[in-house]
C-alpha cells in the first residue's frame, strides 16, 4: 500500500534524524576510521539484502560506477567525521549540488543557466567562511583540515553518485537505485577490510554501536526514504532532509561536547540556505514548465 502524502512527510523526517546521528555515533565507536567504515557498510548491506527486496532486484553492469562513488562517499565521510568535527564534515559534504550543477552538463547533458550562478557564488562564500576559520586540534577532531579535505572529497563523491542514480533512472526501473546502494556498502566494507584488520578489541558498546549505524542510521533510513520519495515532491524531500546537517552537529555537541568554530557555522548555515532556495526556484521552474 502507498503511503499517504503525511506519512510520507514523516517517514522523511525520520530519514533526516537517523542520517543526522551519524556524526555522534561514529566518533562513540571504539574502532579505527577504517574498522567503522568497513563493519558499518557490511552491517548495512547485510540489512538492506534481508529488509528491502528491491536491493536484491535490478543488479547489472550499470551499478557498478554508481557504487563505487557511494563507497567512496560512505569511506571519506567517516574518515572526515574522525579527523573534524560533525559540523565541518556533514556541512562540507553538503556541497555535493554544486559539484553537481558543475558536472551537469559533462555527465548528465543538463546545460548550467544564468540563474544557476546565484547558487554558484553562495556556495563559494560558504566555502570562502570554513577557510576563514582556524580551527585546533581536540580530542573528538584530531586533525581537522585532512577532515576537512576528506569532507569536501566526500562531497564529490556524493554528487557522482547522485549523478549515476538520475542516471540509472533513466536506463532502468527503480530498483536499479536500491541495488546501487547496496552494492555500493558491500564495496565500501570489501575496500576499507584490508585497513580494518586485524581488530586488537571490541567492546560491547563498541559492537552496538555499528549495528545501530548499519542496521539504523543507514539501512532503515534508506527504508524510508524510497517509500517516502513516491508521493512528496523534490522541493519537500530537499526541505526536510536539510534536517539532517542541521541536527548533526547538535547530537554531537550534546554527546561528546563538541563546539565548531563560529567561522564554519556561518559557512555551513549559507550552503544549507543556498541549497534551500535553489530547490525551492527549481521546483517553481518544474511547476511552470509542467
Amino acid at each position: 500500500m502507498e503511503p499517504s502524502p503525511l506519512r510520507s512527510r514523516l517517514l522523511l523526517v525520520a530519514t533526516a534524524i537517523l542520517f543526522s546521528t551519524g556524526g555522534a555515533a561514529i566518533k562513540a565507536a571504539g574502532f579505527t576510521a577504517w574498522q567503522v567504515a568497513s563493519f558499518r557498510s557490511g552491517v548495512a548491506a547485510a540489512a538492506l539484502l534481508l529488509v528491502v527486496p528491491e536491493s536484491r532486484r535490478e543488479w547489472s553492469w550499470r551499478i557498478a560506477p554508481v557504487a563505487a562513488a557511494y563507497a567512496a562517499t560512505l569511506i571519506l565521510f567517516v574518515q572526515a567525521t574522525r579527523m573534524t568535527t560533525a559540523a565541518n564534515a556533514i556541512f562540507l559534504q553538503s556541497t555535493a549540488p554544486l559539484y553537481l550543477l558543475l558536472l551537469g552538463p559533462l555527465l548528465l547533458h543538463e546545460p548550467i543557466r544564468r540563474a544557476d550562478a546565484g547558487y554558484i557564488l553562495a556556495i563559494a562564500a560558504g566555502l570562502a567562511l570554513f577557510a576563514l576559520g582556524t580551527e585546533r586540534a581536540a580530542p573528538t577532531a584530531p586533525d581537522p583540515r585532512a577532515g576537512n579535505i576528506c569532507a569536501l572529497g566526500s562531497g564529490l563523491a556524493w554528487a557522482l553518485t547522485l549523478a549515476g542514480l538520475r542516471w540509472l533512472s533513466r536506463r532502468q526501473r527503480g530498483g536499479a537505485g536500491m541495488a546501487a546502494v547496496t552494492a555500493g556498502n558491500l564495496t565500501a566494507f570489501l575496500a576499507a577490510l584490508p585497513m580494518a584488520l586485524p581488530v586488537a578489541s571490541a567492546s560491547p558498546k563498541s559492537v552496538a554501536v555499528i549495528l545501530y549505524l548499519g542496521v539504523f542510521q543507514i539501512g532503515l533510513s534508506y527504508w524510508c526514504l524510497t517509500r517516502a520519495m513516491r508521493r512528496v515532491t523534490a522541493f519537500e524531500a530537499t526541505a526536510i532532509l536539510l534536517l539532517e546537517p542541521a541536527l548533526n552537529p547538535v547530537w554531537t555537541w550534546m554527546i561528546h561536547g563538541e563546539r565548531p568554530g563560529g567561522w564554519p557555522i556561518a559557512g555551513g548555515g549559507v550552503i544549507l540556505g543556498a541549497t534551500l532556495v535553489n530547490a525551492w526556484r527549481q521546483s517553481r521552474v518544474a511547476r511552470s514548465t509542467a
